[in-house]
C-alpha cells in the first residue's frame, strides 16, 4: 500500500466519490475505477454525497459541476473540511471560466470539460502544479461567450442560486434559467 504525498493512501486502498447525475456515466466511471483498485462509492446529488460521506472516508473525488438542486462547487469546502488532503477533480460539459476559477479556488486539484474518462481523471489526480506551456486563446471571446461567462461568474457568486443571481443581473429567474439551459456560446 504506498502513500502519496497528501497522508492519504494510494491504489487499493484509496477511497474515491464520484458524484455524477448520469446514471450511465456514474456507472462507467465507477467500474473503470473498481478495476484501477480503488474502492468507489457514487452518489448522483449533493446530499446523497454528503450523506455517503458521513461514515466513510474518501481521499479523492470526481464531481460533476452540474447536479439536480445544486452546484457541485458547493461539495468542494464540505468535502475539504473532512479531509483537507482530498484531491477533488470537478468534471463539467458547461464549462466555462469562473466555474473553473471557483472550483480551484475552492480546492479542486483539477478542472476537465466533457467528454472525460477514469485515465484522464486519474491523470488530473496526480497533478501537482499547473502547466506554464498551455497557450493563450489566439482571437478575443465572442460577445456571446463573454456573455456566457458574465452569467456563470454571478452564479458562481451567489453559490449556485439561480434568483440571487438573476436579481444581480437584472433580469428574471426564468430568463436566467433559460439561457443556463442553452450549450454555453463558442469562443
Amino acid at each position: 500500500m504506498a502513500i502519496d504525498g497528501f497522508g492519504e493512501q494510494s491504489g487499493k486502498e484509496a477511497g474515491l466519490l464520484v458524484v455524477e447525475d448520469d446514471p450511465s456515466h456514474r456507472s462507467v466511471l465507477e467500474r473503470a475505477f473498481e478495476k484501477r483498485g480503488y474502492r468507489v462509492k457514487s452518489a448522483g446529488s449533493v446530499p446523497q454525497a454528503l450523506e455517503v460521506l458521513d461514515d466513510w472516508p474518501a481521499g479523492y473525488a470526481v464531481i460533476d459541476l452540474r447536479l439536480p438542486g445544486s452546484s457541485g462547487l458547493t461539495l468542494i469546502p464540505p468535502l475539504k473540511l473532512g479531509n483537507p488532503g482530498m484531491r477533488i477533480v470537478v468534471m463539467t460539459g458547461y464549462g466555462s471560466i469562473a466555474t473553473a476559477v471557483e472550483a480551484i479556488k475552492l480546492g479542486a486539484v483539477h478542472y476537465l470539460a466533457k467528454p472525460v474518462d477514469a485515465d484522464m481523471i486519474e491523470r488530473a489526480f496526480q497533478r501537482m502544479q499547473g502547466d506554464q506551456s498551455v497557450t493563450p486563446l489566439a482571437q478575443r471571446l465572442s460577445v456571446s461567450r463573454l456573455a456566457w461567462e458574465h452569467i456563470h461568474g454571478a452564479l458562481a457568486d451567489y453559490g449556485g442560486n439561480i434568483s440571487a443571481a438573476a436579481r444581480a443581473l437584472g433580469m428574471h429567474r426564468r430568463t436566467l434559467q433559460r439561457k443556463l439551459a442553452k450549450y454555453p456560446a463558442r469562443t
